[in-house]
């Protein structure tokens, strides 16, 4: 199918009322234990003055600064307070960061709506802690796209190099998105998406869903935000699809993943 492609040599005017969200309110039990939050194990380096050690919410946080969002809540689970900690007002990345603790445990669209009375009239910028990638415009991009109208969400896909870990988007011949399969054991779809920007109406959305499912959350299996997101397809939200980038994002979620992001960072400095 046709995905639209936008040039990135273009410079994009970005509005003061962007706040990024980043849940990190995950356990990472498929990596074992761990010396500290996943959120912080190191990959790669970075120069200030010398070269440090770089962790991985870290490349959230620079994407989202080059895009100016400034104003960034991570959104974490009680016990997770090295990220705090070690982030503290957000100075380390040159943003300004606030901290809110994860409410109910039913998945990402509940850690994420904990920030619901703090942003529902603003644009949302989110991104993944436990994600590399290494396009610096990213955010830029999908914001100019979220300009259009008739818009409510933008996607930015990377092709799938697993599609039976990811969620899979469909897109018609305009780069509207048409469906999201959550980790297909088979799929002739070839795009997922890694982060995404949103207008106050999905937040709301997100937030009235999430209100009537609540009372039978227990009993389901874990909500993803790719469920949230067909959920709004359905009911008549206009979701797009931008192609960021052409090799596949990085996710650390597991011992092999995380191999794969170091060496990968490694090899850029």
């Amino acid at each position: 199918m046709a995905l639209r492609r936008d040039r990135s040599e273009l410079t994009y005017s970005i509005r003061e009322d962007v706040v990024g969200l980043i849940p990190a309110a995950g356990e990472a039990k498929r990596l074992g234990a761990l010396p500290c939050s996943k959120e912080l194990y190191p990959i790669g380096f970075r120069r200030d003055k010398a070269l440090l050690p770089k962790v991985a919410c870290h490349y959230t946080l620079e994407k989202m600064r080059a895009a100016e969002i400034t104003q960034i809540y991570i959104i974490l689970q009680a016990g997770k307070w090295d990220i705090p900690s070690y982030f503290r007002d957000g100075g380390v990345a040159d943003v300004n960061l606030a901290y809110l603790t994860l409410g109910l445990p039913f998945g990402a669209p509940y850690t994420l709506n904990q920030a619901y009375p703090f942003v529902r009239e603003k644009t949302i910028a989110l991104g993944f802690a436990d994600i590399v990638f290494h396009v610096e415009d990213a955010y830029s991009r999908l914001l100019h796209e979220l300009t259009q109208d008739s818009t409510d969400v933008v996607l930015g896909l990377f092709p799938a190099d697993r599609p039976e870990k990811v969620d899979m988007v469909n897109l018609d011949n305009k780069g509207k998105i048409t469906e999201i399969i959550i980790k297909p054991s088979r799929t002739d779809l070839h795009y997922t998406w890694g982060i995404a920007v949103w207008k106050p109406s999905f937040t709301r959305f997100m937030h009235e869903f999430l209100q009537t499912t609540v009372q039978t959350a227990v009993h389901k299996p874990e909500l993803f935000v790719g469920d949230i997101i067909h959920a709004s397809i359905v009911e008549g939200l206009h979701v797009q699809g931008l192609e960021i980038s052409r090799e596949p994002y990085l996710d650390i979620g597991t011992s092999e993943d995380l191999l794969r992001a170091i060496r990968s960072a490694c090899s850029l400095i």
